[in-house]
């Protein structure tokens, strides 16, 4: 027999990955009596299934690559990498896939856990099955948020299940490097794996349907990814997917590509894109469409349920998917639940903490492969979609002496795209080892809206790469 509990709080997060954690975390400090729901672990995806992980796989891979260019380093590195280590280093960033910590955090902040599945039952209500089959009914005095994330999607083919695929979660987790790895996706997470498990050991295809990878990127940044994957051995097949795949009897993956070539490999991942973890969250009953992306306002309210009272941060809303950004989305949907429990009105300022701007001005990224890409802002494509008159700015960023002391054969590039009524940078993107550094700098221009005669006074360190940033004023006002 199922038992019932009925309970009341202030403010119910539904998801306790980093974005709920955040949410949770604000609500809990303005003194509203807040409750976490979680059904896996405490944590979320990026602890244990994404950027820990992925980084940990790729932290050694790309390190080993720059120490065989540098000069008295090169015989250290010519050997494999020690893969056991490697693997034992992403267990350890993952936190073996226990959340105890986690838990542990949340409760000395002052909110409570409860382990279960959380649904959507009406108006400020929550129905969560815990483990033990019990369910617990939540009513919220102020605030619901969901936080519930986003999933691999998976393409339409047929005998799937079977073909038991890799997603995002089996390659970031997975205990045994495959001999062979099909990657089905040039998107950031098809590029990373690649790079990650080509220097752990596999032999790796990679199809793209497009004609190029990291189709969001600058070109050029696409082109240097492309050529540092075929350098380390990856196989990239552009503008070719696959059309069918199945696994043997004796355990192969077969897969049949767009373009007719057969294709055999120990595993696939499908890094095909993501969709949001709304399902199975209860929205039909406030009239929403279960699986879809919620729309919110910059206040990270749910615009079609009125009210006031229902939230959505991080990649569930779909405004920018990255945990970065989901947390930046959480503090705010967190100061204004606390606002309105007040009974104080959010302030609608530009950059008031009761709204998010950062999602449409300046979101960072990073692509962590050999070399790396960091971007913010508009690309050039972007910019002249949108009718913005930029001015393109490109720099050699293997001129610079900083990014020569880093390897001597250094190669990449940089590019700001400025604003030529405004005078300020509105996009930049930078291609080449160690470049990830420069991210912040570029997002403190583009969201500070600083004039780039302003710029010429913030003086680079010599000799480090972000002299790149002189080299690119000088060009840009040389021209």
């Amino acid at each position: 027999m199922t038992t019932e509990t009925i309970r009341t709080c202030d403010v119910v997060v539904i998801g306790a990955g980093p974005v709920g954690e955040n949410v949770a975390d604000r609500t809990a400090a303005a003194g509203l009596s807040t409750v976490i729901v979680e059904s896996e672990l405490a944590g979320g995806e990026c602890s244990y299934w994404a950027c820990d992980p992925s980084k940990a796989l790729l932290r050694p891979v790309l390190l080993h690559a720059d120490a065989a260019r540098v000069p008295g380093l090169g015989p250290a590195a010519e050997g494999p990498l020690d893969v056991k280590a490697v693997l034992a280093h992403r267990d350890r960033m993952a936190s073996g896939w226990n959340d105890e910590g986690q838990a542990e955090w949340i409760a000395s902040a002052g909110i409570e856990l409860l382990r279960g599945h959380g649904r959507l039952t009406g108006v400020r209500e929550v129905a969560v099955t815990t483990p033990g089959g019990e369910v617990v009914r939540l009513r919220a005095r102020h605030a619901v948020a969901v936080c519930t994330g986003s999933a691999a999607a998976l393409p339409d083919l047929p005998g799937l299940a079977a073909l038991r695929p890799w997603t995002s979660r089996e390659a970031t987790s997975a205990q045994e490097v495959p001999l062979r790895l099909v990657v089905v996706g040039g998107g950031v997470v098809g590029v990373e794996m690649a790079t990650a498990w080509q220097g752990l050991g596999s032999q790796v295809t990679l199809l793209a349907r497009g004609e190029r990878l990291l189709p969001r990127m600058e070109p050029f940044a696409s082109d240097l990814v492309a050529e540092g994957l075929r350098e380390a051995g990856v196989d990239v097949r552009l503008g070719t997917y696959a059309t069918a795949a199945w696994r043997t009897a004796h355990g192969e993956v077969r897969a049949i590509t767009s373009d007719g070539a057969e294709l055999t490999a120990d595993e696939i991942l499908f890094a095909t894109g993501r969709v949001p973890r709304s399902a199975d969250v209860g929205l039909e009953t406030v009239d929403l469409t279960p699986g879809d992306w919620l729309g919110v306002d910059d206040s990270l309210t749910v615009t079609a349920v009125p009210g006031d009272w229902l939230y959505a941060a991080g990649d569930v809303n779909g405004r920018a998917l990255y945990t970065h950004q989901g947390k930046y989305q959480a503090r705010i949907a967190g100061s204004v639940i606390a606002a309105r429990a007040r009974g104080e009105a959010p302030d609608t300022r530009r950059w008031s903490p009761h709204r998010a701007t950062a999602d449409t001005v300046a979101v960072p990224g990073v692509v962590f492969t050999a070399p790396e890409v960091a971007s913010v802002g508009l690309t050039a494509h972007e910019a002249e979609r949108a009718g913005r008159d930029v001015q393109v700015v490109d720099y050699d960023m293997g001129q610079v002496a900083g990014a020569l002391q880093y390897r001597p054969d250094y190669r990449g590039r940089a590019r700001i795209l400025i604003d030529r009524e405004r005078r300020t940078v509105v996009g930049a993107t930078f291609a080449g080892p160690g470049v990830a550094e420069l991210l912040h700098a570029a997002t403190l221009a583009i969201t500070g809206e600083i004039p780039v005669e302003r710029l010429w006074h913030a003086v680079p360190a010599f000799p480090t790469i972000s002299e790149v940033w002189l080299r690119l004023l000088e060009t840009g006002c040389r021209s």
